[in-house]
């Protein structure tokens, strides 16, 4: 594709420009107005300057990604209510030896669940998972939020259903399912460790040893009050508004537990008042009194002491008929949450299989809603529209640099030259990639990479031309860490950390391209010996 007209080239890299300076600093003095704001603005710029006409930037929107990002939202605010985290925070805390191991732990648990749910659907549902642990256990949330970012994006990479760029790949190279995970799962493995190794190295000092006392200390603090505090902070991913989740659904297994514990407490102390005063009464009835003989005390003895074993009847049934209720809530309870379990998990089969990866998150959040049986308005309202927009303008604005002509002419200039053939070449596809996956996104870059990659491969052998695609999912998906614009998925965790209701946490550009950008290299590097 050659370049556009250069008025049209002119125009089309101020609007992008713009789009990328609010993007990457929302609160910029001279137009504060934020990243959601600021993608919006780029687009319609994109219209304004006619770079792009309405039609096409409405067909830009990729609305599998949107309905992919909003099932997901909606699932994840169910699996919190039914204590899937709770459990998660044990397997992160269990036998837990500081903060550490608590980071390794985080980018393992992140890259293999971004395999099977997506680096989009894991980010949503940790993210302020991991600023509580870190707040609980008294550490810094920097680390832990690019761990799961960046390990997110790795471990993405293994398969078809990681990512939408290896969905896009998929479908075009018909590679199936078992050899793209092949192919890819042992770079992606070592890439997981190497990134853990790098966070380690950055940030040593702040997981110092001192803190690790502290961290134990403090793990068996929470360790005791973990129920308390799964049954008081609601888990609310991208929260538009910040209400009271509490009052808006039913309480957990955990909430029931701890109200069956403040209910027996109850009971032991009105007991205990109640047989005081009883004991008082007859104490009272069996003292002499003035003007009654002997036998007419005992009749009133008699009389008033059948009247209270009569109460203390109806009370023990009372409380049997309590704690029956209770049993059954609890029940009910339980039986709500493996419905939640049983639903994700056929989100996720469907997802394995090949089914449409949109329409089963929304079919599964769908479900959910229905299986609730109650209004939807508190559910739906976790989920972040400002999020959803902030997408739809950037779909516009890159697919209007896209028609600048500048990345394909980048690309045109640079394929003589990476040809994956021989080292320098896939040197120079590696780097054309990651530049572009960064400039203008890693979907984009796929769409028009990888017809023309594959071509050249294929002159060389089949065996390569499956390489190349390969080493394009890999390319494109690591390359998403290499700054904060780089994927969607450090975009869901830097909004939902700065939005978080009680754990709120900014995660600037400059922090995350400091890290970003030698993960990146490294882990790119090495991960591409290993594809062979």
């Amino acid at each position: 594709m050659a370049l556009a007209p250069t008025v049209m080239v002119v125009l089309g890299s101020l609007a992008f420009g713009i789009f990328w300076i609010l993007a990457v600093f929302p609160a910029v003095p001279f137009l504060p107005i934020g990243r959601t704001a600021g993608s919006l603005l780029g687009a319609m710029l994109m219209v304004m300057f006619r770079v792009i006409s309405p039609e096409e930037a409405y067909d830009a929107i990729d609305l599998p990604i949107l309905g992919l990002l909003f099932g997901t939202m909606v699932v994840s605010v169910f699996l919190e209510r039914a204590d899937m985290f709770k459990y998660l925070g044990k397997l992160l805390s269990w036998k837990s030896r500081g903060g550490k191991d608590l980071l390794f732990r985080v980018c393992l648990i992140s890259a293999l669940s971004s395999a099977l749910f997506t680096n989009d659907t894991c980010c949503v549902v940790l993210t302020e998972f991991i600023l509580k642990i870190a707040r609980q256990h008294n550490l810094p949330p920097q680390p832990f939020l690019l761990a799961l970012a960046s390990s997110a994006n790795i471990g993405s990479s293994a398969t078809p259903i990681g990512n939408p760029q290896n969905l896009v790949i998929a479908v075009q190279s018909k590679i199936s399912f078992g050899k793209f995970l092949l192919g890819v799962l042992p770079p992606m493995l070592l890439g997981v460790f190497l990134n853990a190794a790098i966070l380690l190295i950055y940030y040593w000092k702040k997981l110092s040893d001192e803190k690790d006392v502290e961290v134990a200390s403090v793990s068996a603090v929470a360790g005791i009050g973990d129920q308390y505090v799964a049954s008081h902070h609601r888990f609310s991913p991208a929260t538009m508004s910040h209400k009271d989740w509490d009052s808006m659904v039913p309480c957990s297994s955990v909430d029931g537990n701890f109200a069956h514990v403040e209910t027996l407490r109850n009971r032991r102390i009105s007991t205990e008042s109640y047989s005081h005063s009883v004991s008082s009464s007859k104490a009272e009835l069996t003292m002499p009194l003035n003007g009654f003989n002997e036998e007419a005390q005992a009749s009133m003895s008699y009389t008033r002491s059948g009247s209270s074993m009569k109460g203390m009847k109806d009370e023990i049934l009372f409380y049997s008929s309590e704690e029956k209720e209770a049993t059954i809530e609890r029940w009910k309870v339980l039986l709500w949450n493996w419905l939640v379990y049983l639903v994700t998990i056929g989100m996720l089969v469907s997802l394995l299989m090949g089914v449409n990866m949109s329409w089963s998150a929304i079919t599964a959040a769908l479900a959910l809603i229905v299986l609730d049986f109650k209004d939807a308005r508190p559910c739906l309202e976790k989920v972040s529209y400002s999020l959803l927009i902030f997408f739809c303008g950037m779909f516009i604005t890159v697919d209007g640099f896209n028609k600048t002509g500048i990345p394909s002419a980048l690309w045109d200039l640079m394929e003589p030259y990476a040809r994956i053939d021989t080292a320098s070449g896939t040197a120079v596809l590696a780097f054309v990639i990651l530049f572009l996956s960064n400039v203008a996104s890693n979907v984009p870059t796929v769409l028009l990479l990888g017809a023309r990659v594959a071509a050249s491969a294929a002159e060389i052998s089949p065996a390569e031309e499956t390489r190349a695609w390969l080493m394009l999912a890999w390319v494109s998906t690591v390359a998403g860490n290499l700054s904060l614009l780089g994927s969607a998925a450090n975009l869901i965790v830097c909004e939902q950390a700065r939005r978080s209701q009680s754990f709120g946490y900014n995660l600037s550009f400059l922090t995350h391209l400091k890290f970003g950008f030698p993960s990146t290299i490294i882990v790119t590097g090495i991960g591409l010996l290993l594809m062979r």
